[in-house]
């Protein structure tokens, strides 16, 4: 790609999202900001509850925090009061010519993410 993607950022109801519109389609990041992190948790566990085929993201794959992957391709992780999704689910898959899954693609732009994820005062 010679230039950037098209990308649409919106903030509604706590919710900053980044639209990135790819030649393979769009790819959606999105922060849920909550009062505390006990509200991001109930958010969190409410949206697993809700994603079709939810599966959770153990062991060191985690990074230490809740996280759980979509079958479609999305991951999403919970942080102090903040909850991250990163959906590829409309997607080409396979992606790139690694050709990763759109499940590779979400989890390593969301670790990305969050390796770099620093709170600010």
């Amino acid at each position: 790609m010679d230039s950037d993607p098209h990308t649409i950022n919106h903030w509604a109801d706590s919710i900053f999202t980044c639209t990135y519109h790819l030649t393979e389609g769009a790819l959606v990041i999105s922060v849920q900001e909550a009062t505390d992190q006990a509200s991001a948790r109930k958010y969190f566990d409410a949206m697993q509850a809700l994603a079709k085929d939810a599966k959770p993201i153990n062991g060191l794959a985690n990074l230490g925090f809740p996280a759980y992957e979509t079958a479609e391709g999305s991951a999403v992780f919970q942080k102090d009061a903040f909850v991250l999704k990163v959906d590829a689910s409309h997607l080409t898959s396979p992606l790139g010519p690694e050709k990763i899954t759109r499940n590779a693609l979400a989890y390593q732009l969301s670790t990305t993410i969050l390796a770099c994820w620093i709170e600010h005062p």
